[in-house]
């Protein structure tokens, strides 16, 4: 196989993490969620879970330009007196480039399908489902009663939609700013799996 990046975004309960990490078992690739997060804590001083909540939790949609930042890398950026948001998706950022560069892998989630739309050898995956069957993965997964999921994904999903039009200036789940989008409440995480492989043949990838 030559060097591939799959890049996963998601809607929350969608079974995102769970494809990606079999797609990357059975490709023999790493797949990249949390040690995103972990690695660019400890490049930027800042808590994992402050950087988690970043995105999580995101409430305003306003749009950082990246085309109008004045810094020719994410490394410098990191070392002037942004907020603490900013300078957690820089030093992200700076993680997922960094994971590209180096070979193939799958990563979930975090902008990195805008973070590496420039890259030929990234393929970007959209995955969404229902309400219901998120819902169902949602209590199986992380074992929340029905009100509790359901605040859950509503919270979540909000996050991440902000999150993406803040550093991005795109709609997140616009299926054209994906290679594929699959509904996982059709295919299940193994037909899931099998269709991001039919697409990385099609691509001799």
């Amino acid at each position: 196989m030559n060097k591939t990046v799959v890049t996963i975004s998601r809607e929350y309960g969608s079974g995102g993490r769970q494809v990606g990490i079999r797609l990357a078992e059975e490709l023999g690739i790493m797949c990249y969620d949390r040690a995103v997060i972990e690695r660019a804590a400890e490049r930027s001083g800042m808590s994992p879970e402050f950087i988690e909540n970043v995105e999580e939790k995101a409430v305003s949609s306003f749009f950082f330009n990246l085309s109008q930042a004045t810094f020719s890398s994410y490394t410098p950026i990191l070392t002037y007196d942004i907020p603490p948001t900013d300078k957690a998706f820089f030093a992200q950022a700076e993680v997922i480039r960094e994971i590209a560069a180096h070979g193939s892998a799958v990563i979930i989630g975090r902008c990195a399908d805008y973070i590496l739309r420039d890259d030929p050898d990234a393929i970007h995956i959209f995955l969404h489902g229902n309400r219901e069957d998120r819902l169902r993965r949602v209590i199986h997964e992380y074992g929340l009663s029905e009100s509790e999921a359901r605040e859950q994904m509503k919270q979540v999903d909000r996050g991440r939609a902000n999150y993406y039009k803040s550093y991005t200036g795109g709609s997140w789940g616009d299926a054209r700013r994906y290679d594929l989008c699959i509904n996982t409440a059709r295919t299940g995480v193994s037909g899931a799996v099998a269709a991001i492989k039919a697409i990385l043949l099609e691509n001799r990838i």
